[in-house]
């Protein structure tokens, strides 16, 4: 428990019905005390409201509502209060300037969720979870965060490392005793097959999470075409705003432009790329190269043809360049006379007149496959920094792997599977370090 008060404003910035400052610390009931105006809240049951003013100076700045929690049994797992103040910018700066003013400190970004697991109330994949919750853009990014605050991810985790701890406290028995297994048999009969086993099952819970980061972050789909085939006319389209400029000119969008998309429950982070063709211009040429990236990184591909002109070299280009991305060939200006052939599957559109959208937005739900994420599986993980952990185990496996079948010592096979016990271990933070705690924490709200 920290001796220090924090306090800062927990609700969005802005004109509202209602403002809330949050303040924790062991004392931070006797310091509400000296600006509050009503019931003592020292002696007031935990769980409870009451109703005063904040005041300063002789001057009453607000009528608010206090929450009162005791810890541990407290989101922060110390003693609390939340500040109900009516929903104006200037008055809720006020109290929280008198709250600043007789022995509160301002809140970090982040630093109740971090006093909370550090105060063991939740773990790093809960705490992580609800800036997840906060980020939700659909229902399913939704139900899977609130599924990891649910403990879901920390005991598929716990799980695997369970299974690793085994393995390892077979392994200090068998160095503290050379006689309990003969070292050949402890390797290829019990070590070997374990870690194999544990392979595959990491494997799984990747393969699964593939959709599942998707589905919580949004697909990376590219728009890419040769200049002037409507790309950035079928981002507008999409997005239903005019975020890129169009004109009749080949070139015109010369760097990269990005927007949101949510369809039902797919989110698409959009990427309105230059023209790809080649060129003499030299700040084409780099618009150019940021967009190939882009393809690069991108998991959907938006091919967009013109159906009014036959194929140029630039479109085959195209075409062969995509042929192993996941894509949709959207074959654009069917309010013109078509002059386009092409034998693989495509979609008509006419972004100008906003024709094909509802045809486009099915064939976007078929092909990224996330309606066909079971949110309550609970044999996948959604955050990116657990994913890249997982994989850094499973090179670990991998490396213990190599040295079973090359009869190293089993004290050499043990340092590779601690190892991956570790890297696992660092997902729910059982031995996060106050660096990797500062960085996680620092993306989150003020007052969160």
């Amino acid at each position: 428990m920290y001796d220090e008060a924090i306090c800062a404003i927990a609700t969005a910035y802005g004109v509202g019905s209602i403002s809330i400052i949050r303040c924790s610390g062991e004392n931070v009931l006797s310091l509400v005390n000296k600006v509050f105006k009503g019931r003592d809240l020292t002696k007031v049951k935990p769980n409870t409201i009451h109703y005063g003013y904040i005041h300063e100076n002789g001057e009453v700045l607000d009528e608010v509502l206090v929450s009162v929690f005791h810890g541990p049994k407290s989101f922060t797992g110390e003693n609390s209060c939340e500040i109900n103040c009516h929903g104006g910018i200037y008055n809720t700066n006020r109290v929280l300037e008198a709250l600043l003013s007789h022995g509160f400190r301002l809140a970090q970004p982040g630093e109740f969720s971090k006093r909370a697991f550090l105060n063991g109330r939740i773990d790093l994949t809960q705490a992580e979870s609800i800036m997840d919750i906060i980020s939700s853009s659909n229902e399913l990014a939704l139900k899977a965060s609130v599924n990891s605050l649910r403990k879901n991810t920390t005991k598929l985790i716990e799980s695997m490392r369970e299974k690793l701890l085994s393995l390892i406290a077979s392994i200090e028995v068998n160095i503290d005793y050379p006689e309990y297994d003969d070292a050949i048999v402890m390797t290829e009969e019990i070590i070997l097959p374990a870690i194999i086993e544990l392979k595959a099952e990491m494997n799984n819970v990747l393969e699964h999470s593939k959709i599942a980061v998707m589905a919580v972050h949004g697909v990376k789909t590219a728009i890419v075409g040769r200049p002037n085939v409507g790309k950035s006319s079928l981002l507008n389209m999409m997005l239903d705003e005019e975020k890129a400029i169009v004109t009749d000119i080949a070139g015109t969008t010369r760097d990269v432009i990005e927007g949101s998309l949510t369809l039902g429950n797919v989110t698409l982070n959009l990427i309105d790329t230059a023209g790809i063709r080649h060129t003499t211009d030299e700040v084409e040429r780099i618009g150019i190269e940021r967009s190939k990236k882009a393809l690069e990184k991108a998991e959907l591909v938006l091919l967009v043809l013109d159906g009014s002109k036959p194929l140029e070299n630039d479109d085959y280009e195209l075409l062969e360049l995509t042929k192993n991305k996941n894509r949709i060939i959207v074959v654009n200006k069917s309010d013109l006379k078509q002059n386009l052939s092409l034998d693989e599957k495509y979609l008509t559109i006419s972004a100008k007149n906003k024709f094909g959208l509802k045809e486009l937005e099915s064939e976007l739900l078929k092909i990224t496959k996330i309606n066909n994420f079971n949110v309550s599986d609970n044999n996948y993980l959604s955050n990116t920094r657990h994913i890249a952990k997982v994989k850094e185990a499973l090179s670990s496996l991998e490396s213990a792997i190599f040295a079973c079948n090359n009869h190293y010592d089993v004290d050499m096979i043990e340092i590779d599977i601690k190892n991956a016990w570790n890297l696992l271990g660092d997902i729910i933070g059982q031995n996060s370090s106050d660096l990797l705690l500062d960085e996680l924490f620092s993306k989150f709200c003020l007052g969160k």
